[in-house]
């Protein structure tokens, strides 16, 4: 007996364990599969991180979010890509909107858009504000500062240029962050907006903005199209005016007609009389009395004088 139970206790004990270190290795497996995506993720961290401090990538990076909002946002044909802004300058802008223009030859008036992306500064910024180093935030905000300037400088000598561009101009940043932080500065976005004709924009900001562009746009289209109506609508008074001669013409004609008519119905009558007095005359009768008409109306003495026979 004890043989026995030695040996149930021991096949369920084996059994037991087996299928403890079974559940143990699959969740072992798992574990070890995760590690192996977020060493994956940690890689593509590190290559977004390797990108974005590149600052022509970096600069890659602003244009391309700039390019989907105004993908999102306008029409294709509202706005432009590498615009030369002023005609032989030889400077393009990444992008522009295309505004209507007034002059003569209905040339459009382009308002330019360049996105910019001091990450390092930025990031410089926020290291030293976690670390709780007022020296190296003092010089991190400052050097944000002197960038911001110097990007706006660059917009306005190279691409506001009136009547060619708009008075001002769109210095694009494509973070929230980095758009709050340049905000946080006193005075930074309104000098800049006096001095340089340079708007600072952040995505949402940006977003707002083109639409009520779009709303612009729609409007302008609607004036457009009401001045397209009111040209029709002179067109068609101009031609009502014609339908209204040619109406009188042929009523005029119309009413000839009926003159014509109304006399050609009284010749008619004048010889249906006029034959049926022929009718009534007896064989030996004077033939005088059967060419007479008899007495006409007074509308039909003209017609029935030709009528009338000499004897």
């Amino acid at each position: 007996m004890r043989a026995v139970v030695e040996e149930k206790l021991q096949g369920t004990l084996e059994a037991r364990l087996g299928e403890s270190f079974r559940l143990v290795q699959e969740q072992l497996e798992r574990v070890h599969a995760g590690l192996g995506e977020m060493q994956q993720l940690a890689t593509g961290v590190g290559d977004l991180k390797r990108v974005l401090s590149n600052v022509k990538t970096r600069g890659i990076w602003g244009e391309v979010q700039l390019a989907g909002l105004l993908d999102q946002l306008l029409t294709a044909e509202q706005y432009a890509v590498n615009v030369e802004v002023v005609p032989g300058s030889g400077q393009r802008v990444e992008f522009a909107i295309r505004l209507p223009g007034r002059g003569a030859d209905d040339r459009p008036v382009w308002l330019p858009i360049d996105a910019k992306f001091p990450q390092d500064v930025y990031e410089q910024l926020l290291d030293a504000a976690e670390r709780a180093d007022a020296v190296a935030e003092s010089v991190a905000a400052t050097e944000l500062v002197t960038r911001i300037k110097l990007f706006a400088r660059d917009i306005a000598a190279k691409y506001v240029c009136p009547p060619h561009s708009t008075d001002f101009a769109i210095l694009f940043l494509p973070t929230e962050s980095l758009y709050a932080e340049v905000l946080r500065k006193p005075g930074l976005a309104d000098a800049i907006q006096r001095d340089h004709r340079v708007t600072i924009a952040g995505p949402v900001t940006l977003g707002a903005f083109l639409n009520s562009l779009q709303m612009g746009f729609r409007t302008l289209a609607i004036e457009q199209r009401s001045s397209e109506v009111w040209q029709v609508l002179g067109a068609v008074k101009g031609e009502v005016a014609k339908f209204g001669d040619a109406f009188d013409k042929v009523k005029k004609k119309l009413a000839e007609a009926t003159r014509q008519m109304d006399q050609m119905d009284t010749r008619k009558r004048v010889l249906l009389r006029t034959l049926r007095d022929v009718d009534t005359v007896g064989v030996g009768a004077e033939p005088v009395l059967a060419l007479t008409p008899p007495a006409a109306d007074d509308d039909d003495e003209e017609d029935a004088a030709p009528l009338h026979a000499a004897e």
